[in-house]
């Protein structure tokens, strides 16, 4: 069994999709064995609590110091025997101590194809509304791992989406996350846990 962490700072609506498609058997031998918060009363944890999963919050204003929160993330997580790390709208910032305890073991999805509208400041709705800014006829998701420069770590999987005219940040955010990203985070989770992914000079290659 390959022991999942969630991290999240929010509503867990990425959270939720992974949850279902454990119930559905599409996360391989994976479980979501921990979710942790950055903060407390966030609609994740009650997903969480809803489908029977350990949630803790480890909250970031707890801490003097991003080495020190970064520590304690680091030995939650150790401490329970986690094997792969998910960020699922996890807007809080940790050190190369996590990076390192959990070696390409790190998956995240950013709601644009990566390098496109990716790095610091592009969260949330600012990533859709400088899509939306440019005029681009196709966004998408991307899962990546992750590594200590911002959304640059190897690409694991990506899909596109069309942008429709009329489009509003929000209606298409929307759609990037019912067509794209609630489809690759499981699948990326589902082959990291089938021991798919080889990661080689920042490039992932999946094997067959």
């Amino acid at each position: 069994m390959t022991k999942i962490a969630v991290l999240v700072s929010g509503g867990g609506t990425n959270l939720q999709a992974l949850i279902d498609a454990e119930k559905r058997g599409e996360l391989g031998n994976g479980k979501i064995s921990l979710v942790i918060a950055s903060k407390p009363g966030v609609l994740a944890l009650e997903r969480a609590a809803n489908a029977g999963i350990e949630g803790r919050v480890l909250a970031r204003k707890e801490y003097d110091s991003i080495a020190a929160y970064s520590k304690a993330l680091a030995d939650e997580m150790v401490a329970a025997g986690i094997d792969l790390v998910v960020l699922a709208g996890f807007l809080t910032i940790f050190d190369e101590q996590v990076y390192e305890a959990f070696p390409n073991r790190i998956l995240n999805v950013h709601p644009a194809l990566i390098p496109s509208f990716c790095g610091k400041g592009f969260y949330g709705l600012h990533v859709h509304e400088a899509a939306l800014d440019k005029g681009v006829k196709v966004s998408g998701a991307t899962v990546h791992i992750v590594t200590p420069e911002c959304d640059a770590g190897p690409i694991v999987l990506q899909k596109a989406v069309q942008v429709k005219e009329g489009d509003t940040p929000e209606t298409l955010q929307r759609r990037i996350m019912e067509e794209a990203e609630w489809k690759i985070l499981p699948e990326a989770v589902r082959l990291f846990c089938d021991g798919r992914i080889v990661v080689e000079n920042n490039r992932v290659h999946i094997k067959d």
